[in-house]
């Protein structure tokens, strides 16, 4: 019973943060699916990395709120066609947005990617954006190794793709495992910045790595 109890009360505190948030509010005026669209925004702004008549593959792309903010920095004054492709992934599905091309399917699945390779048509990436997470279970050294794999996977296909200025967006946690994950990026890349922005939560762990410019194998 106290367990019900305690459950229910951090579920109601939750969705009263949730409710007053100010990001929950502005995403909602701003016709954003989800906060994390302020987030993306915010890493943008402080780099320079998105601008139109780029390539753009997110990754962990539901429910689409980065490939909104995506489509927006693409958009043409009056409306018309995009300047710039995005190639969004997920293995939940999603609303359509215009204008993005979606795949789903698990980012691990062979088949998957065969399919987002044929999307990228060996063309070079400009940015790689991964909001990517697995289901956590509250054991530590586990937790960390999922976040770990689908990182590394982010890693390994922003190396292979990304023409030689481009630059790989990706969700870590801090806490076990997370020093490793700054070393894997600074091996791969020659700019590395973790950023905490505004519109994550304080007493969330997350924070974001910054790979600019892949160094060759």
């Amino acid at each position: 019973m106290k367990v019900k109890t305690k459950s229910k009360k951090v579920n109601k505190a939750w969705l009263n943060d949730h409710v007053n948030d100010p990001y929950v509010k502005m995403a909602h005026k701003d016709g954003y699916r989800a906060r994390a669209a302020y987030k993306l925004k915010e890493i943008d702004e402080a780099l320079g990395l998105i601008r139109p008549g780029q390539l753009v593959v997110d990754l962990g792309a539901a429910p689409g709120a980065w490939s909104q903010y995506l489509r927006r920095r693409f958009a043409a004054p009056g409306g018309g066609a995009l300047n710039g492709s995005i190639i969004a992934l997920d293995l939940l599905d999603f609303e359509p947005v215009d204008g993005v091309q979606f795949i789903q399917g698990d980012f691990h699945d062979e088949a998957v990617a065969a399919q987002l390779e044929a999307a990228v048509g060996g063309r070079p990436v400009d940015v790689v954006v991964s909001d990517m997470a697995p289901n956590l279970s509250g054991i530590a050294s586990s937790d960390s190794a999922r976040v770990a794999l689908l990182v590394e996977l982010a890693v390994d296909f922003a190396g292979a793709h990304l023409r030689p200025e481009g630059a790989l967006v990706c969700k870590v946690f801090h806490g076990s495992g997370y020093s490793q994950l700054v070393e894997l990026f600074k091996r791969r890349f020659r700019v590395v910045k973790p950023i905490k922005p505004k519109a994550s939560r304080d007493r969330s762990s997350e924070t974001f790595l910054v790979g600019i410019g892949p160094k060759k194998a």
